[in-house]
């Protein structure tokens, strides 16, 4: 059944402030509409670093005023005649991409080839971006979130919705990059910061086949945690001295979700194998450490990054938490309490990830 006469309300940022708890609940102008659009009535939506970021202009100026929120889950109230596949009372879920170019501007070798998340001529942010037609881009700490159907992925029923809200961002992003960089059966892995990105790395790890995946922190403290979400080994880098010389060469891949300018960057990459990678996905406001390139000379070290996810990968991961049942750790959070939410996120107290329930 179509719904008729809502209208799009949400939490704004207005200013720096916001990301303390400041954000106000306001009306707003949507996206102007194009068949190719769903209109969704968000459900559930997932809490993420990068709303932090966002609000407090920690990236860069920030369009204000900003509705975050890019792991938004709901039901589909409203389909253009040339949506892709989603019809009204679909469950679908949307992440941190919004539009692409789709070959709009001219040949773009990456839409083509299904790397939409890597388009280099028109990216446009769930939040905080501008569509084609000027309208700016509102996320999901909303009512409703409308967005092309291009980037919107039907739920597999077996995911329950405030799990899979999270998975939108912080799951595809450390999902994307185990599976592109070979992690599977016969590989050792290790996943640097167990909280909400690490722990969703963790869980995948395991889900993809590999033979061993080991939690790294500073402090020993995750130990158990780590180990409860499928960890089979721990390291705590400010509790154990020797950890480096213990675990030389021990791992042929590392996904690194942290992004503070004093993390042990080179030691870090003295863990792997040669012929080992280093994947950063934690985004800092700042720079990272300096690298020193001779690890990656001696030993063949591959060190890149990656970012969210392709629709694509969004589909796989779905039906892979599906198939393996993975289940991420939660707290669930009543959408009216999204400022409260947002401050206890800056200050560590979820485990793992909030998603803001209406």
């Amino acid at each position: 059944m179509v719904e008729e006469d809502y209208k799009f309300e949400g939490w704004m940022g207005l200013d720096p402030s916001s990301a303390k708890g400041k954000m106000v609940w306001q009306e707003y102008e949507p996206k102007v509409w194009e068949e190719n659009d769903i209109d969704i009535k968000v459900t559930h939506c997932g809490i993420c670093g990068s709303d932090l970021h966002t609000l407090r202009s920690g990236w860069g100026p920030t369009k204000y005023p900003c509705v975050v929120g890019h792991e938004i889950v709901g039901i589909v109230v409203r389909a253009g005649s040339k949506a892709e596949g989603i019809n009204v009372g679909d469950r679908v879920g949307v992440g941190a991409q919004n539009d692409s170019c789709l070959g709009r501007k001219g040949d773009c070798e990456e839409c083509a080839s299904g790397q939409e998340n890597l388009c280099p001529k028109f990216n446009v942010g769930t939040y905080n971006g501008i569509y084609m037609n000027g309208s700016k881009s509102y996320g999901g700490y909303a009512r409703y979130h409308r967005c092309p159907s291009h980037f919107a992925f039907k739920i597999p029923d077996e995911i329950d919705s405030a799990d899979a809200a999270p998975m939108m961002c912080g799951g595809v992003t450390t999902y994307s990059p185990l599976k592109r960089n070979g992690c599977g059966p016969g590989k050792t892995v290790g996943i640097v910061g167990v909280g909400g990105l690490g722990h969703f790395g963790i869980l995948w790890a395991k889900a993809l086949g590999a033979d061993k995946v080991v939690g790294i922190s500073r402090k020993a403290a995750k130990k158990e945690e780590a180990l409860q979400v499928g960890a089979n080994e721990y390291i705590a880098t400010d509790d154990d001295k020797d950890w480096v010389k213990k675990n030389a060469g021990s791992l042929d891949l590392i996904v690194c979700t942290v992004s503070s300018p004093n993390m042990p960057l080179n030691d870090y990459l003295q863990l792997l194998r040669s012929n080992g990678r280093f994947i950063q996905v934690g985004a800092p406001e700042g720079p990272l450490p300096v690298l020193n390139v001779f690890p990656l000379i001696m030993k063949n070290i591959f060190f890149g990054g990656s970012a969210i996810g392709s629709p694509t990968e969004i589909r796989e991961m779905l039906q892979l938490a599906a198939d393996k049942k993975v289940k991420p750790w939660i707290m669930k959070v009543p959408m009216e309490d999204a400022n409260k939410a947002i401050v206890d996120l800056d200050a560590g107290k979820a485990r793992f990830r909030y998603t803001l329930c209406s």
